[in-house]
């Protein structure tokens, strides 16, 4: 993957060494189905030991624990399905994060196979256009959507109904996001690209997944915090499912891949807008309308309905302090002292990863069942609202102060220096 970094002695070396110009079109149709298989497999033999662990194996056949795996994996990449009649598309945000780590570590290595085909450094510098890793991550999806169509055949009941166009687009989503990125880096033109850019492009990218990344962690502390202090409802409901030791392990297993969701449901709810959990209700710091709820672990952390409590309204306050410590801190590693430039770099890099939240907080939520259970999540226009604004302002201000900090530095600096 340095072959096609900058520098003489890469640029000579990359023609000659034969691990980085592997057949391009076979390495990477192989990279994308080892990466859908990789996860099929886990999904697969995941069934199969909670079919054993259910009953022992009383009832059923190993295929139905095999079907089950294939249903689960197929729902990690939208399907959605049919049971007893019931619509479910929500996503188990935790199986398709999986998929997505597979899909980089096979990415990045198919990267590295084939970075040796196209021009140079040099030549990519000059302007010359390299299709290299266009070509390797078509192939890369032919390959893993390959897998996934022939999993939809072999899988797909009349009574289940999983959505093959749902499955060809989430496909080819992951594979132009996760996948695309990994091989650019894997093969060295992510680093030639990002040299090209403007220094204020790579601050503000660098403080959007900086202010992403913070707030999702603080969305996930405040979700622990939330079960934890109800814990013993979580518990009261595993116990009235009646589950022995095998149920309650598949259960508990299932309901970690939905984790992810229910941490982006609370960082809708930090931001304000909340999200409803069936039709007529609303989760959110000024309000809280509930219905009737399935007997489902994670929702002890649902606040009591009614009025909150006063302090809640505080809670708001977290999206904009968050992003503005995270623009500051990330303008620690790209200084400037011009007030633009520093302004421009913390809301830019705050309006991205607003945007970005909006974008998974639209797939977060979905039908989980009938009547009013068919509208559950965030709803994506007020997240995206909420969340530009907030990240917006934050970072804008975060900007200014580090902004400040370095022209203080970088005066007491000069006056300290000899003449």
């Amino acid at each position: 993957m340095t072959s096609l970094l900058p520098g003489p002695a890469a640029a000579t070396a990359a023609p000659l060494d034969a691990r980085h110009r592997r057949p391009l079109v076979l390495v990477a149709v192989l990279g994308g189905a080892a990466a859908a298989l990789s996860t099929l497999v886990v999904c697969l033999a995941a069934g199969v030991v909670g079919w054993f662990l259910a009953d022992a194996g009383a009832h059923g056949a190993p295929r139905d624990g095999l079907r089950v795996g294939a249903f689960a994996w197929l729902l990690a990449h939208g399907s959605g399905l049919h049971v007893s009649g019931v619509t479910v598309t929500v996503v188990p945000l935790g199986l398709t994060a999986l998929a997505a780590w597979a899909i980089w570590r096979l990415g990045h290595r198919v990267g590295d196979s084939v970075s040796g085909h196209g021009p140079d450094a040099d030549r990519i510098a000059d302007g010359e256009r390299d299709w290299t890793v266009a070509v390797a991550t078509a192939c890369f999806a032919a390959g893993y959507v390959a897998v996934a169509l022939v999993t939809l055949r072999l899988a797909d009941t009349p009574a289940t109904g999983p959505s093959a166009p749902r499955v060809l687009l989430w496909c080819l989503l992951l594979c132009a996001t996760s996948g695309l990125a990994s091989i650019a880096v894997g093969s060295g033109r992510a680093a030639i690209w990002t040299a090209l850019l403007p220094a204020g492009a790579r601050a503000a990218a660098a403080t959007c997944l900086r202010v992403l990344g913070w707030y999702l962690a603080v969305a996930a502390v405040a979700f622990l915090a939330a079960l934890v202090v109800d814990f013993g409802t979580a518990v009261n409901v595993m116990s009235r499912l009646h589950t022995d030791a095998g149920d309650a392990t598949v259960y508990v297993v299932a309901t970690a891949t939905v984790v992810p969701n229910a941490v982006l449901f609370s960082a809708s709810y930090l931001l304000g807008p909340g999200f409803t959990v069936g039709i007529g209700t609303l989760v959110s710091p000024a309000v809280v309308q509930l219905g009737p709820l399935p007997m489902f672990p994670l929702l002890a952390a649902l606040p009591d309905s009614g009025t909150p409590p006063a302090w809640t309204a505080y809670l708001l306050g977290l999206g904009p302090l968050v992003a503005a410590l995270a623009a500051a801190w990330s303008q620690r590693r790209l200084p400037t002292q011009r007030w633009e430039e520093g302004m421009l770099r913390g809301c830019a890099g705050g309006v991205l990863a607003g945007i970005v939240l909006a974008l998974l907080a639209a797939v977060s939520g979905g039908a989980v069942g009938p009547g009013r259970m068919r509208a559950v999540g965030p709803d994506t226009v007020d997240v995206l609202v909420h969340a530009v604004t907030a990240f917006g302002i934050g970072g804008l201000v975060g900007g200014l102060l580090m902004t400040g900090w370095q022209r203080r530095a970088a005066r007491r600096a000069s006056l300290d220096s000899p003449a």
